[in-house]
């Protein structure tokens, strides 16, 4: 009687402990890029998205990765020299990709500041709510008006679809092209101030006419005076320039969306085939 139960012992179907810790170091691994991505992007990445959401949706999309992609490279811990250096490669993939995002949206909070500086506004401040730092007004407006159309036009779901497709060109465990990585974070920082520039360029010719016309008044009568008079003007004119050119500016912010969703997909893209 003992010899049968035994025998049945090995019998029982199951999963080796062995193979249950392969498979999480599968899966930690398929996650850093996803996770890395989260954490530089410039929605998610955001501190009003507190941590268990940002793992929630990490785990969410690493379950699907693992579903879409089986074929996992052949990790046995996560702590051993292979799994380091594939950790590492989708980690700087994962950042990279998020950067350029950010670099680019950067650029609407760039503008908000010089254009708070040009009219007075800069001592407006308070704690922006994607950083976490002070900020002026003004740029915390235009960043959080750039998110809001960001999100409007699925443009959260594009990046996540394209983060996720990057499995499949860039598997992991291979080794992406680093210098385009850089040239791809040159290329954003470069589209950044010249996004910045054309958007504050007409507010910055506007203020430059009112503070001309302001500073004739003041010549022809010498007793006004400027601080009482010159700063309501100027600070009045550029919340009625804002509130005039919303929809030119959420058509130049649109187009800058769509920019920066394509510089990201092409960087990934210049990565994969080197």
């Amino acid at each position: 009687m003992l010899s049968l139960v035994n025998e049945g012992v090995g019998a029982i179907p199951g999963l080796n402990l062995q193979d249950l810790l392969e498979l999480v170091a599968q899966f930690l691994i398929a996650s850093l890029r996803i996770g890395s991505f989260l954490l530089a992007s410039p929605l998610f990445g955001a501190t009003f998205v507190i941590l268990p959401v940002r793992i929630l949706i990490s785990v969410s999309l690493t379950i699907m990765v693992v579903s879409l992609n089986p074929l996992l490279p052949d990790v046995k811990t996560i702590a051993s020299f292979q799994g380091v250096m594939i950790g590492i490669t989708e980690i700087i993939i994962g950042i990279s990709a998020g950067l350029v995002l950010t670099i680019i949206f950067a650029a609407a909070s760039l503008a908000g500041e010089k254009i708070a500086s040009s009219s007075g506004l800069a001592m407006a401040t308070a704690v922006d709510p994607t950083s976490g730092s002070s900020s002026p007004v003004m740029a915390q407006i235009l960043l959080l008006f750039i998110l809001v159309i960001f999100m409007s036009l699925d443009g959260h779901l594009a990046v996540v679809r394209t983060v996720i497709i990057s499995y499949e060109f860039l598997p992991i465990g291979s080794i992406p092209d680093s210098s385009r990585i850089f040239t791809s974070g040159m290329e954003a920082a470069g589209l950044m101030w010249s996004a910045a520039a054309a958007i504050m360029l007409p507010y910055a010719v506007v203020l430059l006419l009112i503070q001309v016309s302001i500073g004739v008044i003041t010549r022809s009568a010498p007793t006004l005076n400027l601080f009482s008079f010159a700063f309501p003007i100027t600070m009045m004119a550029v919340f009625f320039i804002v509130f005039l050119s919303v929809t030119s500016l959420g058509t130049s912010f649109s187009k800058l969306i769509s920019d920066a969703i394509f510089a990201m997909q092409q960087m990934i893209e210049s990565i994969t085939h080197g």
